[in-house]
């Protein structure tokens, strides 16, 4: 019986022109099937351009071609002409012969074959109608899958010889052959052999598909491919899914290619589809972190890597901080999660909760020399001032301790930070002497990390002219801006804003204007709402109210057109925060010029929308205090100040506007109206309305006060000579 078996594929094989076949029907049992892959080192040519020459000794040759092919004709199937090329063209493969391999597939007419493939699997997995005579013939399942992976092995040998766009149609048709008869995917008893690689060459392809895509240069389509591969019923085992899933993911996230949202016709409803590259990604890594967690995959630290920067660039840092917390004790070490932890927090807006995190960091049981965590403390406790200023100080010097002579940059950023909370503290109520002593530390540190840097840091810059603005040196606060300008190329909006308030601060109104419209030719209507206020801000000092007028209206417009956007899309970092604040600091603005104008009625309106925003806010009362003021309502505007206080006891504006209001009224003790003064001075120095009131306030009492007038009035002259168009922070 062997014997004829034999002699049959010897008709086969002489039929291509193989004429010894000694080498090929040895018995299976003799040999060992080799993996399919193509083999290393040098190979014989060709000798009739389908097979290797004879005779090569000891070289062992892959027999599972035999194998299969007698287990086709034990199933009482011939092996044709195309199934005898797959053989051919698997071993020539194997041996790396790919051109050779590729000529041998060439002959092999896959679009002709198809639908008996497709009439085979269907029948094989019990999915068909009773045969009539008219159907197609149909194949074995190991026909099949010798056929199906000689169409891969060309995709393969195509990819090899740099033809990526012909290796990926190549490999669709495997997908496009079998996907219509696996609409549920492969059921457990199909019957497939271990000597049958149907379901591994199937798992292979699905996988190769999306990339021979990229190589090819067609994004869209290996878009399509990963989603294909994902979405359909392709029985992929967990390794491979995950390869998938990972792949996907950091193409979505750094292929440069925005893709259309899948098209989920069999979605749950209410379940989430995702509307963009982000989001796509974001799930994709999220399901790898969740099969992580059930111990269902090996731990891929990456994955966490990715998912930090995708829903970092799109704010979601709350989600990433759950994430972590989610993750299984152990994978990630103490000290990271926590600083992890606290970057999340800190970026949401919840400082307290990232120091306190830090804090247990840097504890006798956690690492009190952590470096970058005594920065990010210190970062946090300058920014969040008031009494967190003496922590950040304390900080900045733990750090710069540990550092000894380390790195510059590290070195600079912790004088930087030092600095910054140093001008913090300088900033909270206490002496002159106190005060002074604070602003010459913070620019002796400031300066001291700028030499470090040659002048080279942003932070660092920015800084050092903010600094010298507060302290009312202008010209080196306008030297460092403009070197900073230059050094960002125009690109940080906050420097431009920066500069033009300190020419402004120099009553040059015009070149702080002409500065702001230069930035606003160099910046897109997305991002145009602080400039756009600074140069309402500035028109208003340069008493050009009606032009103030029109740039408010189109920083109105922008701030509708954003959150329109934010409605439909992810949110960005604190962006609606950030918008809702300066809306209500718009319409605050475009009240108080339309009282300057004596307009009450557009001032009321003005006054109505900012009501309608925050209706109990301290900025709402005062505006309303203001308007009842302009019309000479003293009283009504005495009870608008006392709830803006009621609402916040320090809101500076507030107490100035209560002690002017206090003044006109008749019969009201001097010293109440100087203790709301003294409050705002306590709380902002140079506030030269503040000095100018008390001023009054000192001359009206006479005697010995006429000196201290002459003081107050020298002050307040001396500040609003400097006073920039809007406060330098």
């Amino acid at each position: 019986m062997r014997g004829r078996k034999r002699a049959k594929l010897r008709k086969f094989f002489a039929r291509l022109g193989v004429r010894n076949t000694k080498n090929w029907l040895c018995s299976a049992e003799q040999f060992k099937a080799n993996e399919m892959v193509p083999a290393t080192g040098s190979q014989a040519s060709l000798a009739s351009g389908y097979i290797s020459q004879a005779g090569l000794g000891d070289q062992r040759i892959d027999t599972g071609n035999i194998e299969e092919a007698e287990s086709s004709l034990r199933d009482g199937v011939c092996l044709n002409y195309e199934e005898a090329r797959a053989l051919l063209g698997r071993l020539e493969y194997q041996r790396g012969n790919v051109e050779a391999a590729l000529r041998v597939f060439d002959g092999i007419d896959i679009a002709a074959i198809a639908p008996k493939m497709k009439v085979s699997i269907t029948r094989k997995i019990g999915r068909h109608k009773p045969q009539s005579p008219w159907d197609v013939p149909h194949m074995s399942i190991h026909a099949v899958s010798l056929l199906i992976e000689a169409t891969y092995l060309k995709a393969k040998a195509l990819q090899d010889l740099g033809r990526f766009k012909e290796a990926a149609q190549t490999c669709s048709i495997i997908l496009d052959t079998i996907e219509p008869a696996l609409t549920d995917g492969l059921p457990e008893n199909l019957g497939l052999g271990t000597d049958c690689k149907f379901l591994e060459t199937l798992c292979k392809a699905v996988e190769l598909l999306p990339e021979l895509w990229k190589l090819a240069g067609f994004p869209n389509e290996a878009i399509l491919s990963y989603r294909r591969a994902l979405l359909g019923c392709w029985n992929l085992d967990a390794s491979t899914c995950t390869r998938i899933q990972k792949e996907f993911a950091i193409f979505l996230l750094y292929g440069g290619c925005d893709a259309n949202p899948p098209n989920l016709r069999s979605q749950m409803e209410g379940s989430f589809i995702p509307r963009n590259n982000i989001e796509e990604a974001i799930l994709l890594l999220m399901i790898l972190l969740r099969k992580f967690n059930l111990k269902r995959v090996d731990w891929d630290r990456s994955i966490i890597d990715h998912l930090t920067f995708a829903l970092s660039v799109s704010g979601e840092l709350k989600t990433l901080a759950s994430q972590e917390e989610e993750l299984l004790p152990g994978i990630l070490e103490r000290k990271e999660r926590y600083y992890t932890l606290a970057l999340c927090y800190f970026g949401e807006g919840d400082s307290l909760v990232a120091l306190n995190l830090l804090k247990i960091l840097l504890s006798a049981r956690g690492d009190p020399n952590c470096l970058k965590a005594l920065l990010l403390a210190s970062k946090i406790c300058g920014e969040s001032g008031g009494a967190y200023a003496e922590g950040g100080v304390s900080f900045a010097r733990r750090a710069i301790f540990n550092l000894n002579s380390g790195c510059d940059a590290m070195a600079s950023v912790a004088n930087c930070l030092l600095g910054i909370s140093l001008s913090t503290q300088a900033r909270l109520p206490s002496s002159d002497s106190e005060r002074l002593s604070r602003q010459c530390e913070a620019l002796e540190a400031l300066e001291k990390a700028n030499k470090m840097v040659e002048g080279n840091d942003y932070q660092v810059l920015f800084s050092l002219s903010l600094e010298n603005a507060e302290q009312r040196k202008l010209e080196p606060a306008l030297r460092f801006a403009k070197q900073l300008l230059k050094l960002e190329a125009g690109s940080n909006i906050k420097t431009w804003i920066l500069l033009a308030r300190i020419l402004s601060a120099q009553k040059r109104y015009v070149d702080a204007e002409t500065v702001v419209n230069a930035a606003l030719d160099q910046t897109g209507k997305w991002n145009q709402g602080g400039l756009l206020r600074t140069k309402a801000k500035i028109q208003i000092a340069n008493e050009q109210l009606k032009n103030a007028v029109e740039t408010y209206t189109q920083l109105l417009a922008v701030l509708q057109l954003r959150t329109k956007s934010f409605a439909v899309g992810m949110k960005s970092l604190k962006g609606g925060q950030d918008d809702r604040s300066l809306e209500m600091e718009t319409w605050q603005d475009l009240a108080n010029v339309y009282m300057s104008m004596s307009q009450w009625r557009d001032a009321e309106i003005c006054i109505s929308k900012l009501t309608a925003i925050s209706p109990q806010s301290a900025s709402r009362w005062h505006a309303t205090g203001k308007l009842y003021e302009a019309k000479g309502l003293y009283k009504e505007a005495l009870g608008a100040y006392s709830k803006a206080l009621d609402r916040e006891p320090t809101h500076i504006p507030s107490l100035v506007s209560t002690a002017t209001v206090l003044r006109e009224l008749d019969g009201r003790p001097l010293a109440v109206v100087r203790s709301f003064l003294t409050d705002a001075l306590r709380l902002d120095k140079t506030n030269h309305i503040a000095w100018f009131n008390l001023g009054l306030i000192n001359k009206a009492e006479g005697g010995k006060s006429i000196l201290e007038a002459v003081e107050c009035f020298q002050a307040a002259a001396l500040l609003e000579e400097s006073v920039p168009a809007e406060p330098f922070r």
